[in-house]
């Protein structure tokens, strides 16, 4: 498997998986910067595949980065299982490279981040699980790790 830190992708979609709605967002490696993109709705851990295509084709991503969701002693949730699951796929509709990121304690992150936009201006601010993803891309490019699905 290439290092990935060897590896050139200007361009990143990141997911923050969950069962009734998915955080998006989008980031290139230029400015080392993401930002949320609007939340993909599930329905019981499965998206809108023709939307979520849609999506993909709009942005046209070089790769893209799925949270996983681990337990704060390294052990696998059935959550992990179904986020992988959506990476497998999305991999296979996107035929672009999918990674797996450690996602503990992003989405805490993102929420007080959350909070801190909404306190500095009235309008609404981005969904936490959006953010969560914009977490994911900027870390990963400052340092990219991940796994296959």
């Amino acid at each position: 498997m290439p290092d990935l830190a060897d590896l050139d992708y200007r361009s990143i979609m990141a997911f923050d998986f969950g069962t009734q709605k998915t955080g998006v967002a989008f980031g290139m490696s230029l400015t080392g910067t993401a930002s949320p993109l609007a939340l993909l709705m599930m329905k019981d851990g499965i998206p809108d595949w023709n939307m979520l295509d849609k999506t993909l084709a709009e942005w046209q991503p070089d790769a893209c980065l799925v949270g996983l969701p681990l337990n704060m002693d390294d052990t696998e949730s059935e959550l992990c299982l179904r986020a992988r699951k959506f990476a497998r796929r999305l991999k296979h509709r996107l035929n672009k490279p999918v990674w797996m990121v450690d996602e503990r304690l992003t989405t805490r992150e993102a929420r007080e981040g959350v909070r801190h936009i909404s306190a500095q201006r009235r309008g609404k601010a981005p969904a936490a699980d959006s953010m969560a993803a914009v977490l994911f891309i900027e870390s990963w490019f400052r340092e990219p790790t991940g796994v296959l699905p």
